[in-house]
């Protein structure tokens, strides 16, 4: 059962919560829904050795991945930013390599949201066909 994009943004605003950023402050939480309509969520865990902090989407992805999940409808990232903040560039790139030109609805602590497709956030991707 496909979720609405509202429960979807709430399920990514709880997991925020658990980000693990003492470094930069800058917590980020992601659900990404499958075509089933599960969900799985991530938040940013950063470390002291700043190079080996992963992200929230990845960490939402990778724990679909890890489930056994190949097909993602949609994916929500929360942070609390006055402007709504999009995935990073390896962000980017996985989330096109794992589900694909998708809904990627950016939203914040404020009530703003936004939905572009990953097409428009990685234009001329490169992938498998290359």
């Amino acid at each position: 059962m496909a979720h609405t994009e509202e429960s979807l943004i709430d399920i990514a605003k709880e997991v925020r919560e658990r980000a693990y950023a003492p470094y930069s402050n800058f917590k980020v939480g992601a659900a990404v829904e499958t075509e089933d309509g599960d969900v799985y969520t991530g938040c940013n865990v950063e470390s002291a050795s700043y190079g080996l902090t992963v992200c929230a989407e990845r960490v939402a992805i990778w724990k679909g991945i890890s489930r056994g999940e190949t097909k993602f409808s949609r994916i929500a990232v929360v942070v609390d930013t006055e402007d709504l903040t999009p995935p990073c560039g390896v962000c980017r790139q996985i989330i096109w390599e794992f589900c694909g030109d998708v809904p990627v609805i950016l939203s914040n602590l404020h009530g703003k949201k936004e939905t572009l497709m990953m097409g428009e956030l990685l234009p001329r991707a490169f992938d498998s066909k290359f």
